[in-house]
């Protein structure tokens, strides 16, 4: 399979799309919270997952039917997997992006956002630099330089910082070890689902329909863990009536939709930092906005977001460029 790298881009079309990957970092967050909360009321973290991909792929599917460009990138869905234009084993990027919102239902009440952000944060770094390096995004292989390296690590430095205040606040480290460890483990495979995501869109020609693949794999995988665990689910929760515990899934698609885009053109490793960059600042404007019983705004949580964006910009320096060796 070749892959190309992207051509290059003028720095206004840079700092657009560094922008624009900022702002979708943002909304993680949010989803975050209403996953988490959702997964409270349904008293099952999986049914919770189940709920949020119905949603999306219900959005994805009108979409797809109702707007020409998306429609016709998706009649190419059959050739595309009958060519083997990529791997197989790329659909399971869907997978993933299941298991990032069964880690939000799950982690996020136990550990709150301030533990379950720095767990996914420093996953994430490590698996965006992992598969940047050995190219499995649209644009191949890319060099890991000194610069993004330090960045790289500048971010997680950052994230800690941020949520300190929080983290020394909570309850002992060693009951949050396995929620946390879950985060991390999701958080390097949120570097491959990038990747993926990618090479998908590009095969079929729409980010979109990249997205929709990736919530019917999530989709039918939840449904069969939940038939199976059927027997042993709780009957404890119901559904929430207000509106807003079913957005979750609203944001995934756009998530997961410009993180397809933009990995072709940015690369998954400075596509995942500038997400993350939004992640902090998202978070930090919900302490604000719509604080919980635990938020707390202090000196290191906006010193260690400022670091974050300082470790963002120091990574754009580092243009990234494709390695020359390509696979096949």
């Amino acid at each position: 399979m070749n892959q190309s790298a992207s051509p290059a881009l003028s720095p206004g079309t840079r700092l657009a799309y560094l922008i624009i990957a900022v702002a979708t970092g943002l909304l993680m967050p949010i989803q975050s919270r209403v996953n988490g909360a959702l997964g409270v009321r349904l008293a099952d973290p999986f049914a919770a997952a189940l709920v949020s991909f119905v949603v999306g792929l219900v959005a994805l599917t009108l979409i797809h039917l109702l707007l020409p460009g998306p429609r016709r990138a998706a009649q190419t869905i059959p050739r595309v997997l009958r060519q083997r234009q990529f791997p197989w084993w790329y659909l399971a990027a869907g997978m993933v992006g299941a298991f990032v919102v069964v880690s939000q239902s799950t982690a996020v009440p136990i550990v709150g956002v301030a533990l379950f952000t720095v767990s996914l944060v420093t996953g994430q770094t490590v698996g965006s630099m992992i598969v940047d390096r050995l190219g499995f995004g649209p644009a191949g292989p890319r060099k890991i330089s000194a610069l993004r390296m330090i960045g790289a690590l500048l971010t997680v430095v950052g994230v800690v910082w941020a949520v300190s205040p929080r983290i020394v606040t909570d309850v002992e480290l060693g009951t949050l070890l396995f929620p946390m460890f879950f985060s991390l483990i999701v958080g390097v495979l949120m570097g491959y689902q990038s990747a993926s995501n990618g090479v998908q869109a590009q095969a079929y020609g729409h980010p979109l329909t990249a997205t929709l693949m990736n919530f019917v794999v999530g989709t039918l995988m939840l449904a069969m863990i939940i038939l199976i665990r059927l027997p042993i689910a709780s009957t404890e929760g119901s559904f929430p009536t207000q509106w807003w515990y079913y957005v979750g899934g609203l944001l995934g698609c756009v998530f997961i939709g410009v993180s397809a885009f933009m990995v072709r053109h940015l690369g998954v490793l400075f596509t995942g930092l500038c997400m993350i960059c939004g992640q902090l600042l998202g978070s930090l404007l919900l302490d604000l906005v719509v604080p919980t019983a635990g938020s707390h705004i202090s000196f290191a949580t906006v010193a260690g977001t400022a670091l974050t964006l300082l470790a963002v910009a120091l990574a754009s320096v580092s243009g990234g460029g494709s390695a020359k060796l390509r696979r096949r």
